[in-house]
């Protein structure tokens, strides 16, 4: 099935000036019960037919995360050999000690790297240094000096001589330009293909060259019929060359790395995380890079665990972890994923809050999915919906504190926004709010009725239901000064793109345990009930979904890269969807406290670079 199947969703159903945040097509889904007071009372005293879903506690004690400490906030001590000459005959050598801080180090070496890029030398080599930049975690530092070398490198398109024949080369420009916004046309490649289209095969042996390709292939956009068959075609010759087993460590890392998983998709911190340790063992490496690659990942590590030790103190506060004890408590993979939404040190304060945001969110998901009975859940939608603390009174114990969190949470948050850019955010931040809450309500409906929708009716609410559109909103009031509903109206798209992704990629790896729960169907399951396919059938289908809705975003992003108001808006709306590719790589990464996460999270936000 093509994208164009989901074209008609309407971007403006979550708009907050629109009448009507989800087609639910049967009016009275939402109705509210005749008695709600009464109803209120009843659900208080089915607390024994509830259902658990036995999520395992955290992992992480409060006392532990508090205790998180980085030695690189001290000073070192550099010695210098200084050589003194009083005359040709005699000359004598003093040692200087200096105290220098860990981030004036790394203002140094950022010196020195910013000599690198401004030498001069071929494109290719500008290339590369680029490259390895941004896999390495350093680009935030040189965004004018990447972006003037891109600028000259787009506008002297016409001279390639050091690229003609060069089918590494060729794709490392594509993809580099295309990754910063310029758009570069597929028929860079052409020369490369012979009068059938296909790939000559004499690049086959070229595997530099074909992984290059492969990841260029990834910033494809919809109808780029040379790039389709260029990703297939590299797919192919790279699985071969690793039965081959004929390729050199390096080389073999970086393309089992490549099929696992192509580089657009991944998460920026985890990937320098992984980058850096496979750079150090290059007999070629630049013992600068590298250098600067370990103390500037050290040192916004402990800016991470800065953004942690206060996140973590507001959630210990609000007690939810321990008055829903029946909900997730995921404060440390809540700050995972925001962390990944914005990597940068400057950032603190959005990092912080979209953890807020998304523990909020697991909390609320797993009351309108695990505990709270319909009548439960009707109250609280109301609620929600009128923004109105009064509808408390209705609503029985764990709810009340639960909507109390709610209220108090998001109104500071739009406190800020007024306070720091003079943004009146409250109408736009509940209704993002209001959507979400009647989105899980509809499944909690389908759930209880025994309801299977179709997958139209499914996607129509699951890209809201998985929470991206809160999360974003949340992103937008942090990152702009002007109206939010403007900046929301110029992203729609990508907006929708993003949590699609997000929801499909949960599907694909919370699915199997889900159901297990005794959860709502999912994408898979609506598909192999309509379609009548195998569980392996419904899953190629939603890669190829995944697929398909990448080229969409990659397409709108290349139509306003340069054009924005909002930059880091845009990065953020992107990372959402490469968090979840992350978060759900290996299953339920999120919900489930398994061995990689808590992997990742000692690799990014406990242990130092050596």
């Amino acid at each position: 099935m093509a994208l164009s199947l989901l074209s008609s969703v309407p971007i403006t159903s979550f708009i907050p000036n629109h009448t009507k945040a989800i087609d639910l097509r049967n009016p009275s889904v939402l109705r509210a019960p005749r008695s709600v007071v009464a109803m209120a009372n009843v659900s208080d005293q089915k607390a024994g037919s509830r259902r658990s879903a036995n999520y395992q506690p955290s992992i992480w004690p409060y006392d532990y995360i508090q205790s998180l400490k980085s030695n690189y906030k001290a000073y070192i001590y550099i010695c210098i050999v200084v050589t003194l000459k009083f005359d040709e005959g005699s000359s004598t050598m003093k040692i200087l000690c200096l105290e220098e801080s860990f981030k004036e180090q790394a203002m140094r070496l950022v010196g020195e790297v910013r000599m690198m890029l401004e030498k001069a030398m071929e494109p290719l080599k500008k290339l590369e240094l680029i490259d390895k930049l941004q896999r390495l975690g350093l680009s935030y530092h040189f965004q004018k000096e990447i972006k003037r070398i891109l600028e000259d490198i787009w506008s002297d398109e016409g001279e390639f001589s050091w690229k003609k024949g060069n089918l590494y080369a060729t794709a490392l420009e594509f993809r580099l330009l295309r990754q910063h916004g310029y758009k570069v046309t597929q028929e860079a490649f052409s020369s490369f293909q012979d009068e059938m289209g296909n790939f000559n095969a004499s690049f086959c042996e070229d595997c530099e060259g074909l992984l290059s390709l492969y990841e260029a292939s990834y910033l494809s956009v919809e109808e780029e019929g040379i790039l389709d068959t260029a990703k297939e075609f590299t797919a192919q010759q790279l699985e071969h060359h690793l039965q081959q087993n004929k390729l050199d460590e390096h080389l073999r890392i970086l393309v089992e790395h490549a099929l696992e998983l192509p580089l657009h998709w991944r998460v920026s911190r985890l990937e320098a995380r992984w980058f850096i340790d496979l750079y150090e063992k290059r007999e070629e490496r630049n013992p600068v890079l590298l250098e600067l690659a370990k103390l500037d990942f050290n040192i916004v590590q402990a800016v991470h665990q800065d953004d942690l030790r206060h996140a973590s103190k507001w959630w210990r506060d609000t007690a939810l972890g321990e008055k829903l004890s029946f909900a997730r408590d995921r404060l440390m993979e809540s700050f995972l994923m925001s962390m990944e939404y914005t990597v940068d040190p400057q950032f603190g304060n959005i990092r912080t809050t979209l953890t807020k945001v998304n523990a909020l969110i697991t909390s609320i998901d797993d009351v309108y999915d695990v505990y709270g009975t319909l009548d439960e859940l009707e109250l609280f939608t109301q609620a929600v919906d009128r923004w109105d603390i009064n509808a408390m009174d209705l609503l029985p114990q764990y709810l009340k504190i639960c909507l109390f969190v709610l209220f108090n949470s998001i109104n500071k948050f739009a406190f800020d926004d007024l306070k720091d850019h003079g943004l009146h955010t409250i109408p736009f931040l509940k209704k993002a709010w209001t959507d979400l809450c009647k989105a899980y309500l509809l499944e909690a409906k389908w759930f209880h009725s025994g309801y299977t929708p179709n997958f139209k009716e499914y996607i129509d609410n699951a890209w809201i239901s998985i929470s991206g559109p809160v999360i974003i909103s949340h992103a937008c009031s942090l990152t702009t000064t002007k109206d939010c509903l403007e900046l929301w109206e110029e992203h729609s798209n990508m907006i929708y793109c993003a949590s699609l992704i997000f929801r499909l990629a949960n599907d694909l790896g919370t699915s199997a345990d889900e159901l297990k729960r005794g959860d709502v169907l999912k994408f898979i399951q609506c598909y192999m009930q309509e379609i009548g396919s195998s569980d392996a059938e419904a899953r190629e289908h939603v890669r190829k979904l995944i697929d398909e809705t990448w080229r969409k975003m990659n397409e709108e992003y290349l139509s306003m890269a340069h054009s924005t108001s909002s930059p880091t808006f845009v990065q953020i709306t992107l990372n959402v969807a490469r968090m979840a590719h992350c978060m759900y790589q290996y299953g339920d990464g999120y919900g489930i406290v398994d061995q990689m996460t808590r992997h990742r999270a000692l690799l990014l936000l406990v242990s130092s670079i050596p």
